[in-house]
């Protein structure tokens, strides 16, 4: 994607994109004789076509009321359902009510708004790159949306389509081949432990979830390292279970084929890290990827085992199907140990109960910091990828009790399992100061206007740039 600059004028552009809202467009709609209120109105998620004889014009609404985060909403929309009429051509982006952030905004949502599964490289707008330019825009402006626009891309579009291959198409090596070619490509650090390596280590917790599947464990550790030597390290944490069964207690089997989004938080995770190398953030970040799936087999794990973590704490295991918890509570373990990190945060498509109590308005978010919270919940809210704070409460401890290990992997009470799942987490951090965790299952896999059936929604990649940048300019 090319993002240019130039000082043509419009007859020498091939597209115009306007943007109205509806007072702008009260104003100006004199100056389009073809059109009238019947058609166009600049009402939010409204658009019209205008051919010239030279050109085409789409005029787009936004509407007078308008949060950021919507209009790149509405540029996403505009970009998909005319996705088969915008061609790689010369064009101006014609909107004088955006400021410079707004702008940014729209332009995310005209190239996020191109993504179909598989990413179609061959797309016009990727393939031959797509030349626009915003009215009386600053040169500087220009080439830095070019810049994190493209990288937003990179990164969403590659977790995107992880998320979205089946099952048999992202088996363990073939996640840790791809994750091994980005890290070489960007420079990151890259080791991997297997089942067996795991053992040795002590990472019982994640290898016991392992041990049923025919293919190998891939407990993953990547770094990001920028050039600034003041620059905090965050450290984060994705779940990647790439396909969840349930184990012994089975999953009900109607819905089980979504189960292949069981590793969004990785995702998330490693798309983060593609779009922070490409816009070279002066940030540092440790992650971890616990890549395995959770499968039935005469090896699988059961009810009733006693399995040892990372720091040496016995969990009970009550059901195979909390496999989440258990492979996260190794993460958080050996990251605290081995890692200094500003921030610790995992993020995890973890639980029904965040489900049943958010939908998909939001995601559930934990954490035993004020400072990290408010940071996470402000950029949830700028990126509309929102969360909303749940208790710590150390009642909720006594749902986790064991009568023959430290900790049990789920309460027995049908309610709050979010919180247990929270608060189990918690022991397993090393007393971290400022950790977070996100649960977020119905943010990551959900409607989206590309797919009839659920699909990846690329959710926490923009959240996570977002605290990230905040990071950075902290330094």
């Amino acid at each position: 994607m090319t993002v240019s600059f130039s000082g043509k004028k419009h007859s020498s552009y091939e597209q115009i994109f306007s943007v109205f809202t509806e007072t702008s467009w009260e104003k100006t709609r004199d100056k389009y004789p073809q059109t009238t209120d019947n058609f166009f109105s600049g009402n939010k998620n409204q658009f019209f076509v205008l051919p010239h004889l030279n050109s085409t014009e789409f005029l787009i609404g936004v509407g007078d009321q308008f949060a950021n985060h919507e209009i790149q909403a509405v540029a996403n929309k505009f970009s998909y359902f005319f996705r088969n009429n915008i061609l790689s051509a010369p064009t101006l982006l014609s909107a004088p009510v955006f400021d410079k952030y707004q702008t940014e905004e729209f332009v995310k949502g005209l190239f996020l708004g191109t993504y179909m599964y598989p990413f179609r490289k061959n797309h016009p707008v990727w393939k031959k790159g797509f030349s626009l330019v915003e009215e009386n825009a600053d040169p500087s402006t220009v080439r830095q949306i070019k810049t994190s626009v493209s990288a937003l891309c990179r990164g969403q579009f590659d977790a995107m389509d992880w998320l979205n291959k089946p099952a048999n198409l992202k088996k363990n090596g073939q996640l840790s081949e791809h994750l091994k070619q980005i890290s070489k490509k960007y420079g990151f650090s890259y080791k991997s432990y297997n089942r067996e390596k795991c053992e040795k280590l002590g990472l019982g917790a994640f290898a016991a979830v392992n041990q049923g599947s025919a293919t190998d464990a891939a407990f993953t550790i990547m770094e990001y390292h920028c050039k600034d030597p003041k620059a905090k390290t965050i450290g984060l944490i994705g779940k990647c279970v790439l396909f969840d069964t349930g184990g012994i207690s089975l999953k009900n089997p109607a819905n089980m084929h979504y189960m292949k989004s069981d590793m969004g938080g990785a995702a998330a995770v490693f798309g983060t890290m593609i779009a922070a190398a490409e816009m070279q953030l002066p940030v540092n970040i440790t992650a971890i990827l616990p890549v395995t799936d959770n499968a039935i087999s005469e090896k699988a794990y059961l009810p009733s085992d006693v399995v040892t973590a990372y720091n040496g704490k016995t969990i009970e295991v009550l059901d195979t199907d909390a496999e989440g918890r258990m492979t996260l509570a190794d993460a958080l373990a050996y990251l605290t140990k081995n890692y200094k990190t500003e921030a610790l945060i995992d993020i995890a498509t973890l639980t029904g109960s965040a489900v049943r109590m958010f939908g998909d308005s939001c995601g559930a978010l934990f954490s035993n910091n004020n400072s990290l919270l408010e940071m996470l919940l402000q950029s949830g809210q700028k990126t509309a990828q929102r969360l909303w704070n749940l208790p710590l409460w150390d009642e909720w401890n006594d749902e986790i009790q064991s009568d023959v290990a430290d900790f049990r992997n789920i309460s027995m009470k049908p309610v709050g399992d979010c919180i247990v799942a929270a608060k189990f987490l918690e022991h397993f951090t090393g007393g971290h100061p400022a950790w977070a965790h996100l649960d977020v299952a119905a943010m990551a896999f959900g409607k989206v206007n590309y797919s009839s059936e659920k699909a990846a929604t690329g959710y926490g990649v923009q959240l996570f740039l977002d605290v990230l940048q905040n990071f950075a300019e902290k330094n």
